[in-house]
């Protein structure tokens, strides 16, 4: 409503006389040849923001006076934003960089104009682009006025960029040079660089062909009478390597400058010259294990980029840099010689133990409350980057009834302890996995207290678990074992009663799960540059099934038809969900996000029910916001007599979500969003009526709400709001589940949510 408000306003109210205000431009192909996304980033003049097609913020603009200077005016004019005036050089420079472009692209024939269309005080600018036919490349060949270049580039041009038949495009060729700079230096060639790449080419010939010729010049030298000749481009080997442990900016102990060289310590292993001062800060295996950098090997680029990346993953040291020297350098080049280049690699450690105190807002699915936190961290434990973070957390989150304007606490209180080891612990050596995947291992210790209204429980829990790199964008993770002891000290004699005889009991008692899981990640995303990217989990995992295998072998005895490990019941069960997201930017404010999980839990064998920590729920900040949080489903299933603190868990989750996000003004932030989905049980022992997942039905069972949110954005955190209104209910007859329309809407159609972070 406020958007329509503000934008009834004249959007040209402040246009001067005989000017207009630029409504529109468009892009006009008559063959789509080029990526329309690549054009838009040469238009120089672009209207004013829209969001779901108004301009909310040129609207905000005119709602200033400009006759007054005072602090709401002023305001007004810094949030909002002033109308885009017409400007035609805009449009004649825009034209001329479409134009060249094109020519870039290998359109040399191509055709830019634009059209201008006035409507009463707004101008469209329209950019009319016929590409016509294109420049391509009939033949590639290549001159090397250094001849030992040749076999190295001539053997990898199964890699090359350009192509016979390919569209003689000016970008390719610089993205041909920068893979051939990068070839090259991979192969020793410390000095060569993409300037010395050239390439000439033949555009005379007939049908719009172009015949390419690929040079590689010499390198140049000078003597000392600053006469300059062509040589070859020399290799280069590493002769020593030295890495020194205590750099700071300004003390050079390689060279023993501003020190006492007397303090000064020299390692050496594995080949490796190790500086410090006193004692090591670190194993030198360690370090030696994420250097790729070795004595007597040919300089190669990516060596020095994965040392970087795997110094850096320790979390040691706040400044890594790499240097070269080259060794003996003459004038004086023959065509077999080989350079030599010494390395120091400069490590500037961080304080290695700290602690902090934390206060912070929390979010459990929506319910919001206060945490304090004291953390003590260090970042050496043993002397080879083991990492140890120990935590002792408190906690207070409001868990208001669904069918009430009552508010109870949650108090929560808790300790972890997490090691974190820069390999994998096996027994077998694992160096060259190590020097491949950069892993870790982590060892993890926690006991957590909560106090619901409904229950008490606590959990200990253990885990043991891998962590590697499988390429840029894909992580995994295995932990062989996990347990988690579950207690439950006491139980409210409504909620006992609620759920005495039912499905759901079995999920409520002290139970014992021993897990084994494994997920992969991939996520795509390049945080220096606002672009579309993808991420996905997926994630397995199972439980119970090593220790009833041995209890079936050794025959140990059941109690009450199950086994028992230190007197008490574990579970039995597999689990699996995947997580995939979407993330499209529209524009440089705008973004749209699509998202999908789905989930399946099924348990057996020593178990007759999900363990209620590890079942779905519905509803919540983070999924169908339109429900409270665990107030979804499941299925169809109608409580009679609503419980006042939600517990609906269950075995199968599907869910999908559309939300639109855009900046407003300072740090606030729009969105709109709709949601689909609900949990279902996955098997008929679950008696609650509709809750069955059944293929012929599920999707009758499909809850859909949709609303509008805000984001606070202050960097460090983002604090949300979001309202969402139920559209359609599947615990409500059929016939009358899509709300909006049947009946008049009351006060449980909507859900109120406030969370930290963005929901997906």
């Amino acid at each position: 409503m406020v958007l329509v408000v503000l934008t009834a306003c004249n959007p040209t109210k402040y246009v001067p006389r005989g000017e207009y205000l630029l409504e529109n431009y468009k892009l006009e192909q008559t063959q789509k040849k080029v990526n329309k996304s690549e054009l838009e980033s040469y238009v120089k003049q672009k209207p004013n923001k829209r969001i779901i097609g108004f301009r909310f913020h040129l609207s905000m603009y005119n709602l200033a006076n400009p006759q007054k200077d005072n602090w709401f005016n002023n305001w007004l004019r810094t949030i909002g934003e002033e109308p885009v005036i017409f400007n035609e050089i805009a449009t004649e420079k825009t034209t001329n960089q479409l134009s060249l472009y094109m020519r870039n692209k290998g359109y040399y024939d191509a055709r830019v104009r634009d059209t201008v269309i006035y409507k009463k005080k707004t101008a469209t600018v329209v950019y009319k682009i016929k590409p016509n036919v294109p420049y391509r490349i009939r033949n590639i060949s290549y001159f090397f006025e250094d001849t030992t270049l040749r076999e190295p580039v001539l053997k990898d041009t199964v890699n090359s960029l350009i192509h016979r038949g390919g569209l003689f495009d000016v970008n390719l060729l610089q993205q041909e040079r920068e893979r051939i700079e990068t070839l090259l230096k991979n192969k020793g060639y410390y000095f060569f660089t993409k300037e010395f790449i050239y390439f000439d080419a033949d555009t005379s010939l007939m049908d719009h062909k172009v015949d390419l010729v690929m040079g590689i010049k010499k390198y140049v030298i000078r003597n000392r009478d600053n006469l300059s000749r062509s040589v070859n481009h020399k290799k280069y080997k590493v002769r020593n390597v030295s890495i020194n442990m205590n750099y700071e900016p300004g003390i050079d102990i390689e060279e023993g400058r501003k020190i006492d060289v007397h303090k000064i310590d020299t390692l050496k292993y594995d080949g490796l010259r190790f500086l410090y001062i006193q004692k090591p800060l670190v194993k030198p295996q360690v370090l030696a294990q994420s250097d790729y950098i070795l004595p007597d090997d040919l300089y190669r680029l990516d060596n020095v980029n994965k040392t970087y990346n795997h110094l850096s993953s320790l979390r040691l040291f706040k400044f890594v840099n790499i240097q070269f020297y080259e060794v003996n350098s003459k004038n004086t080049y023959t065509q077999a010689d080989t350079g030599q280049l010494d390395c120091i690699i400069q490590l500037s450690p961080f304080t290695l133990q700290s602690y902090t105190v934390e206060v912070e807002g929390t979010n459990s699915s929506g319910n919001l409350g206060v945490a304090g936190n004291v953390i003590y961290q260090h970042k050496n434990l043993f002397g080879g980057a083991e990492a140890l973070d120990f935590k002792v957390k408190g906690a207070i989150e409001t868990l208001q009834e669904a069918y009430g304007k009552k508010f109870n606490n949650t108090l929560e209180l808790g300790t972890e302890a997490k090691i974190s080891f820069p390999k994998f612990l096996l027994p077998f050596r694992t160096e060259g996995f190590i020097k491949k995947f950069n892993p870790k291992t982590s060892l993890t210790f926690a006991y957590n207290y909560q106090r619901r209204p409904d229950y008490t429980r606590t959990i200990a829990n253990a885990s043991f678990g891998y962590y590697w790199h499988g390429n840029k964008y894909l992580d995994h993770t295995v932990n062989p074992i996990e347990i988690n002891l579950v207690k439950l000290p006491s139980i409210s004699t409504t909620f006992k009663d609620e759920i005495a005889g039912t499905y759901l009991e079995n999920s409520y008692q002290q139970h014992l799960v021993a897990v084994s899981n494994y997920s992969f990640t991939f996520n795509n995303q390049n945080i220096k540059k606002n672009t579309d990217f993808m991420y996905f989990r997926f994630t397995f995992e199972e439980a119970g099934n090593l220790l009833t295998a041995f209890n079936d072998i050794v025959g140990s005895n059941k109690v009450d038809g199950s086994y028992q490990l230190f007197g008490t019941q574990y579970s039995q069960y597999v689990k699996s969900d995947v997580d995939y997201r979407y993330y499209q930017q529209i524009n440089e404010s705008d973004k749209m996000v699509y998202r999908f999980f789905a989930g399946a839990a099924y348990p057996y064998g020593n178990a007759k029910a999900i363990p209620f920590e590890k079942e779905y729920f519905g509803g919540g900040a983070n999924g169908i916001r339109a429900w409270q949080v665990r107030n979804l489903g499941p299925g169809s299933y109608h409580e009679e007599t609503p419980s006042a603190y939600p517990n609906k868990m269950a075995d199968i989750k599907l869910e999908a979500n559309l939300e639109y996000r855009f900046k407003l003004f300072w740090v606030l932030e729009g969105a709109l969003f709709m949601d689909a989905g609900n949990i279902w049980a996955i098997t008929s022992a679950d008696e609650r009526p509709g809750a069955l997942f059944k293929w012929n039905k599920f999707y009758k069972d499909i809850a859909i709400g949709a609303g509008v949110g805000t984001r606070f954005d202050f960097s460090f955190f983002i604090f949300r709001f979001d309202v969402g209104l139920k559209l359609r209910d599947p615990s409500l007859p059929p016939g009358s589940r899509w709300i909006p329309g049947s009946r008049p809407l009351n006060a449980d159609d909507f859900g109120f949510n406030i969370g930290i972070g963005y929901p997906f």
